[in-house]
């Protein structure tokens, strides 16, 4: 197996974050949190670094990385984003609600440890998320307050995937993350503010499981990775839906978790901790149109899903 040289030890601490930065300048000056395959911060990278696949790192650097699921509670309708087609990785795609990295240095601490993950507090991911969706949404602080209460972590995915149908398969860049899965509900979206920053979001929509599934059948719909990758194995269950389960949800295909979906029972999934795992680190390797990469990176794991 190939091996990323070894990232920095250090914690360096940025200058004060700002929200007004470019995305060059976020790539440049952001700084992740580098984990081992168990999920521990062993150092930083910067953003950029962490995503360049090469040959010296064909899957770039494993960080930390979390996903945010926002629901209308009234409706049941999730809110996707379109990433902006300025994004230097995966840009023009739809994905769950915002999608982002904790970093070291933040005023408010957003560094886990063991302990947080294993009585599912994470408060530094619940941070990161906020200061996230302030910043990409424009959702006002005062709101995110009240949210940030709500949030429920239900377990971690570890996937990689090389961004090559935006850069062709010799891609330089692509996603390699243990990712966080945060849900949160809000009584109804009339309640919401949102004012998606243009360097980010192209476009939002609310959308029902159904909905998604007709968005996922349409070839002219580009989808991240890992939206599908949740999507197929957690979020919708087989039977609401009547999926079978070998069926193909967008290119992914295996077997899918369980007959209820986090998504079918917003209520159970919010109220207990029915679907939560805080031991386990799901790990996935991507399609196969998201192999390879400027580094050739094969299978890492057992294969797609």
């Amino acid at each position: 197996t190939e091996e990323a040289p070894t990232p920095s030890t250090t914690a360096t601490t940025n200058q004060p974050w700002d929200s007004t930065m470019s995305q060059s300048q976020f790539m440049e000056r952001d700084t992740v949190l580098v984990l081992s395959d168990s999920d521990i911060v062993t150092g930083s990278a910067s953003k950029k670094s962490s995503h360049v696949f090469d040959p010296s790192q064909p899957r770039g650097i494993l960080h930390r990385a979390f996903s945010v699921f926002l629901f209308d509670a009234s409706t049941s309708e999730l809110l996707l984003q379109k990433r902006a087609s300025t994004k230097i990785t995966f840009p023009n795609v739809w994905t769950n609600t915002c999608c982002s990295h904790p970093l070291h240095g933040m005023e408010k601490d957003e560094v886990d440890g063991p302990d947080d993950v294993k009585d599912g507090s994470v408060g530094g991911v619940k941070n990161a998320a906020v200061r996230k969706l302030e910043h990409e949404l424009g959702i006002p602080m005062g709101e995110l307050k009240m949210m940030e209460k709500e949030f429920k972590f239900l377990t971690r995915v570890h996937y990689w995937a090389a961004d090559t149908v935006t850069h062709g398969e010799k891609s330089p860049w692509g996603e390699h993350e243990i990712d966080y899965m945060l849900f949160v509900t809000i009584p109804s979206k009339s309640k919401l503010t949102l004012n998606p920053h243009p360097d980010e979001v192209d476009d939002v929509s609310w959308v029902t499981q159904s909905q998604l599934l007709e968005m996922f059948d349409d070839d002219t719909l580009l989808f991240s990775p890992w939206f599908r990758l949740i999507a197929k194995k957690w979020m919708i269950g087989n039977k609401t839906n009547n999926i079978d389960e070998n069926d193909d949800i967008g290119g992914i295909t295996g077997t899918q978790n369980s007959v209820d979906g986090w998504w079918d029972d917003l209520d159970r999934t919010m109220d207990t901790n029915d679907f939560c795992d805080y031991e386990t680190i799901h790990r996935f390797d991507p399609p196969d149109v998201h192999l390879g990469g400027a580094g050739d990176a094969g299978p890492l794991f057992d294969g797609p899903m």
